[in-house]
């Protein structure tokens, strides 16, 4: 974990000859005002996790960082597809062959992943993985037609029973495979902001790669929030004042290589076709937590802008703004496109 911060230096006194006295209080009050803006990095789940936030103290501060940043790596020993003791590993083995109990994270993950499911038409489905995990965008690897073909009957998210009551998971077909890669991150960016509540802090920002939460505003002004071009990492297509909001990004250049025919293979799949979805380049959920700000995302982009836009015009509270292949952006009905 690394951390630094930027401290503001107190006054130490009015410069009054009241004796010792003034000494005693020149001495002591430096060593309270350490109210300041705290930053910290870590890299898990494959990807950066930046914190910022504002605290009265190093030493608490460093604690409350250390609190936040663990939430990702437990996350990861869940919920990650590339370890083979992660729960989700576990429950990809046995779940076709009985019901799995899983932890109240894994379930509340796997339950919001069924709604947006349903919400979205199935454009959002988790079992994706089923052919997702023959890609391998590390060494530039794509299955062929052949193998997509034979696996994309497995993607079916309406073949993952859930059992609250039990609190179980069960494949009804052998082969399905689970991915939560297009929500787990934004589950653990709640869980930290969760822990940075718990601890009392009232202004912060923390992010794992393409999501966002930020709790509060910046001290009386809003965050400024970027929307990355994405053909131009150094490049923002719009920026954004917000307080207390959830964002979350999918871009299709997040995991790609480029084919022999100069096709963009990237990792957000359409679980009809089991091949990356074309049309769209990035699409930008706002909300009010990143676990459905996450999973919006990737149906938004799988959707596409018309039949995305209509979805999240019906849902308060939530805003969308996407590109297109031609460059062209969207926004829902709750943002104002910005001046030409």
């Amino acid at each position: 974990m690394q951390r630094s911060s930027r401290r503001q230096a107190g006054n130490p006194g009015s410069g009054r000859p009241w004796g010792l006295l003034p000494l005693a209080v020149f001495l002591i009050v430096p060593s309270l005002v350490q109210a300041d803006w705290y930053h910290y990095t870590d890299t898990a789940m494959t990807t950066a996790i930046d914190l910022e936030f504002w605290a009265d103290d190093k030493a608490f501060a460093d604690r409350t960082a250390q609190q936040v940043l663990s939430v990702f790596h437990e996350v990861d020993q869940q919920m990650s597809r590339y370890r083979e003791d992660s729960e989700l590993s576990r429950v990809n083995r046995e779940a076709a062959d009985h019901p799995v109990v899983v932890s109240p994270g894994l379930f509340r993950v796997l339950e919001k992943a069924r709604t947006i499911s349903e919400l979205s038409g199935g454009a959002f489905d988790i079992s994706f993985g089923s052919v997702g995990y023959l890609y391998d965008y590390r060494t530039g690897h794509q299955p062929s037609d052949a193998d997509i073909e034979s696996r994309l009957a497995h993607i079916n998210y309406r073949d993952i029973v859930l059992d609250p009551e039990n609190s179980t998971v069960f494949y009804r077909q052998h082969g399905l495979l689970a991915d939560l890669g297009g929500i787990a991150k934004g589950y653990s960016v709640d869980l930290g902001i969760e822990r940075l509540q718990q601890a009392g802090i009232r202004n912060a920002r923390l992010s794992a790669g393409g999501d966002m939460r930020l709790l509060g505003d910046h001290r009386g002004r809003p965050w400024i929030v970027g929307v990355r071009d994405p053909r131009a990492e150094e490049l923002k297509a719009v920026v954004l004042p917000l307080s207390d909001t959830a964002v979350s990004t999918s871009g299709d250049y997040e995991r790609f290589f480029m084919d022999d025919q100069g096709n963009r293979i990237h990792h957000i799949l359409s679980p009809g076709t089991g091949k990356p979805v074309r049309g769209v380049q990035s699409v930008t959920i706002l909300g009010p937590n990143a676990l459905t700000t996450d999973g919006l995302s990737t149906a938004v982009f799988v959707l596409g802008p018309e039949r995305g836009l209509d979805m999240i015009n019906r849902l308060p509270g939530i805003d969308a703004i996407i590109i297109d292949d031609n460059r062209k952006m969207y926004y829902s009905e709750g943002l104002q496109p910005p001046e030409q």
